[in-house]
């Protein structure tokens, strides 16, 4: 059988179906993008706004990372393949491993996103630099590992 999603110089391993690892969905991720075809490439600091909403249960956790200007967004990528070995993400037969490419197509399909942190409301968190569909399973949020600096650093005592 042709699997007809497959470009030319890509491959595909035969799996078992995935355990998902019993990972625990902290909110979901709002964009304008519904199709992987209008999705960008990479995100931009001046790409549109885009929402992390962030379950009521973990609103609490979001203390103290408004003080961060840039943070690094994790999710799932629930709508992507992950059973390629090869890929030709340029679809001209120039192929690379799955690992050399930061393609959503993976066999843990975890997304990362540097973006910008714009604002903090009742647990929704107002970002700009994401590159993934709406409705995407957000699974954890940190300060940007690059940039581990607050805007303010927390004065002693308080």
């Amino acid at each position: 059988m042709t699997d007809k999603n497959i470009r030319a110089g890509e491959a595909t391993v035969a799996d078992a179906p995935a355990d998902d690892a019993r990972l625990t969905f902290i909110g979901l991720i709002r964009t304008p993008w519904t199709d992987r075809r209008d999705c960008p490439r990479q995100g931009s600091e001046d790409g549109p706004e885009c929402t992390l909403v962030v379950d009521e249960a973990w609103h609490p956790a979001l203390a103290g990372l408004e003080a961060y200007a840039t943070i690094e967004v994790l999710y799932w990528l629930d709508r992507s393949r992950r059973d390629l070995l090869t890929q030709s993400p340029r679809a001209d037969g120039t192929t690379f491993g799955t690992f050399a490419l930061r393609s959503p197509v993976r066999p843990n399909p975890i997304g990362t996103s540097i973006v910008h942190l714009d604002r903090i409301e009742h647990g929704t968190l107002t970002v700009r630099g994401l590159d993934c569909l709406d409705g995407t399973p957000l699974l954890d949020i940190k300060p940007d590992r690059a940039l581990f600096i607050p805007k303010a650093l927390p004065k002693p005592g308080v």
